[in-house]
């Protein structure tokens, strides 16, 4: 299960950057770039993830690496996904279960670790970065996701880039990008602890970001100041207008189904 707060504060969605930077925003891909010292950057949104697969189906992708989900169980229209993935030339699938509806279209599959062996950090809904510590010992090949990512990119020729030695390494990193041209920009600014011990990263205690000089043990409210991150510093209110389902039940079809999923149930 992927940790959705978290993901979404280090870059983890096709239409994002790494600690809110605008995908967008042609000043923020150059500060990455920078920052980075990478000779390219993203400069428009990816593919989001029913996108991503329609892509995969009409041969436009060729290759997917799929982490920390069951696509074909939790995307819609699943007989489309199992069809895009059969065409697929490559497929690679991390996961900690050996067989899933998903790892049977798998051309390589990397045993990855689940949340009882993990070490690092996750964040919640109200911002709360809180240490996960792990308490069992990884089974069998089974290794972190950031030490197969870093050994990849190794083989591919990066591992000078991926040097890390430990999560604590990346989350110096992390925190010290988040900084990074940011001059109160961004919300995301956890730069108190760019330079954080080992130690202090062990015995981390939850903390609500951001992490600043104005505010060292954390952030538990925003925006009391009435001021939003928005180019005026006013709130955006975006009305919406609900919708019926695009197929209305009649005489022929009276029954409406769906598919039984709750709403916690996302990624099996």
């Amino acid at each position: 299960q992927p940790n959705a707060m978290g993901g979404r504060e280090v870059g983890g969605l096709a239409n994002q950057l790494a600690v809110h930077m605008d995908i967008d925003n042609v000043q923020d891909q150059k500060d990455l770039k920078t920052f980075w010292q990478s000779p390219t950057m993203c400069e428009k949104q990816g593919l989001k993830a029913v996108d991503l697969f329609n892509a995969i189906g009409d041969g436009k992708v060729k290759a997917v690496w799929i982490m920390a989900t069951n696509p074909v169980v939790s995307l819609p229209d699943a007989d489309k996904v199992k069809s895009a993935l059969s065409n697929c030339e490559l497929v690679v699938v991390s996961d900690c279960i050996a067989e899933t509806d998903t790892t049977a279209f798998a051309h390589i599959k990397l045993p990855a670790t689940t949340w009882g062996e993990k070490d690092g950090t996750v964040t919640n809904s109200e911002r709360r970065i809180s240490r996960q510590r792990s308490f069992l010992s990884p089974p069998g090949q089974a290794r972190h996701d950031w030490r197969i990512i870093c050994d990849v990119a190794k083989r591919m020729g990066f591992g000078e880039q991926f040097d890390y030695q430990g999560p604590v390494d990346i989350f110096r990193e992390y925190a010290k990008l988040s900084d990074y041209k940011n001059d109160g920009k961004r919300d995301f600014d956890i730069s108190l602890v760019a330079d954080i011990s080992e130690e202090g990263y062990d015995n981390w205690t939850p903390t609500q970001w951001p992490i600043t000089r104005r505010a060292p043990t954390g952030t538990q409210r925003m925006f009391d100041d009435g001021r939003f991150f928005t180019p005026d510093k006013k709130a955006r209110f975006i009305p919406v207008t609900a919708a019926l389902p695009a197929n209305a039940s009649d005489s022929d079809f009276p029954l409406t189904l769906n598919t039984g999923r709750s709403r916690d149930q996302w990624h099996t």
